[in-house]
């Protein structure tokens, strides 16, 4: 059993302790939060204890791991306090809010030969998956270009400030949500080398953006769009997908639907020339204790396979969310 804590009880956090409490392999030994109200309440009803200060659940509790789903304005601190401490981590996204910060946690981590996991859930998604699979049979031959998206209903009205609206505390669609499509762009297609120009509009907040348009170039040198706006209320929640044109066909997917283009007839087992449809339930596997996508389990459970030593910690660790943060500055860097 591997003894794991969380600090921080908001959205994430519940979802993490949600899981982590039915995981066979995972005992809970404390939970931080700054809300006595939140932290009364978990004590009360889950039994695990709950602290105020996370320096003193971990002195107490002694946790082999811990989940960090703090704003990101905490995490570096935080998570080098926690590595310095021979602690496995796994951080909400993005990492860090600068990637100076980011490489220096990525190369502790590495250092201390511990485990480290980054909350990118993208690529436990099973479309997502086969699109990485197929890209590297080369079965739409060599891509040249691709549109990278994601749209939802986050910011659709002028409302008080919250954390979403502070630059400071993590908020605004490029650190928020752009950064997911960033990490999955990197991840399908190589790491974002260079951006060429970038435009972050606001449209109802006042301090941060609330879209991002970007021209990427890859270090592979393949190009392409990032169009991301968390305003658009058309979605009922954030929808991701990915466009990949390649000389041999063309791939079309989200999170719950991939199409593929072939334009010969030598295809992959499973797939014909033309246009052929699959969905998720197609590719994604069963998961022991399902909340709102067999991807946030996967992803928790592939941490602490990792942390017993089953699984390589090749998947959303601290390096790969650093090209991530590395991007998101680049964009920043060249915004209009």
């Amino acid at each position: 059993m591997v003894k794991v804590a969380v600090i921080g009880a908001g959205k994430m956090g519940i979802s993490h302790l949600s899981i982590l409490g039915a995981h066979p392999d995972v005992t809970l030994v404390g939970v931080c939060d700054t809300s006595k109200m939140v932290t009364d309440f978990l004590q009360k009803y889950s039994g695990v204890p709950c602290y105020a200060d996370y320096k003193k659940m971990v002195a107490e509790a002694k946790p082999e791991a811990v989940f960090v789903a703090v704003p990101t304005k905490f995490h570096y601190a935080m998570i080098k306090d926690i590595l310095d401490q021979g602690i496995h981590v796994f951080g909400e996204k993005p990492l860090c809010l600068s990637p100076q910060e980011g490489k220096e946690l990525a190369s502790l981590a590495e250092r201390k030969k511990l485990v480290n996991q980054v909350g990118y859930h993208n690529k436990f998604i099973g479309t997502f998956r086969e699109v990485k699979q197929l890209l590297g049979e080369k079965a739409i031959g060599e891509p040249y270009h691709f549109t990278a998206e994601a749209y939802g209903p986050v910011v659709t009205v002028r409302k008080k400030a919250t954390w979403r609206s502070d630059p400071k505390e993590g908020g605004g669609c490029l650190l928020d949500y752009a950064s997911h499509v960033i990490d999955l762009v990197n991840d399908l297609l190589g790491p974002v080398e260079r951006v060429k120009s970038s435009l972050l509009k606001s449209i109802y907040s006042e301090d941060v953006e609330d879209s991002v348009y970007s021209l990427l170039e890859l270090r592979s040198g393949l190009s392409g769009v990032l169009s991301v706006n968390w305003s658009d209320d058309t979605y009922r929640k954030m929808s991701t997908s990915i466009t990949i044109q390649g000389t041999k066909g063309k791939i079309i997917s989200d999170a719950n639907e991939l199409k593929v283009f072939f334009r010969e007839a030598d295809c992959p087992p499973g797939y014909s020339k033309g246009w052929n449809v699959k969905n998720l339930t197609d590719f994604q596997e069963n998961v022991a204790f399902y909340l709102r996508g067999e991807e946030y389990s996967s992803q928790i459970d592939y941490f602490i396979d990792a942390v017993q030593g089953k699984v390589p910690n090749v998947i959303n660790n601290f390096h790969s969310a650093w090209l991530t943060d590395h991007a998101i500055s680049l964009i920043r860097n060249t915004a209009n």
